[in-house]
């Protein structure tokens, strides 16, 4: 949850506003700039191609680089650039969040899990 953005820069009836990134829907326009935590999953627009540091959620080392037309992810770092961006999904319908039910919804006592737990 650490992981996840606070605040997002949106862009509502015309201006650029701060606000909680949990108010954003599908549709919202975003503003993404180096040192950002992406606030949900997003399609960048015109512009500079960023780097993202995915490796929260993909486990890759480096950052990877994303142009107009390509997708971010909610918890996704910006390393580099500048770019508007559209919301496709926000909240526990985003990779993070879907990835995060799965995770809580298992409840599952596995074999080596009772091995190691018995004394």
């Amino acid at each position: 949850m650490a992981r996840l953005a606070r605040k997002a820069k949106i862009l509502r009836d015309g201006k650029w506003n701060e606000e909680d990134a949990s108010m954003l829907v599908p549709g919202d326009m975003i503003s993404i700039k180096l040192g950002d935590i992406i606030p949900a999953d997003a399609r960048l627009l015109d512009g500079d191609p960023l780097k993202i540091d995915q490796s929260a959620l993909t486990g890759e080392s480096l950052p990877v680089t994303k142009g107009p037309g390509d997708g971010v992810y909610s918890g996704s770092t910006c390393k580099q650039g500048e770019i508007e961006a559209v919301v496709l999904a926000s909240g526990v319908h985003t990779f993070f969040g879907k990835a995060a039910h799965l995770v809580d919804s298992i409840n599952q006592v596995r074999h080596f899990q009772k091995v190691s737990t018995k004394r």
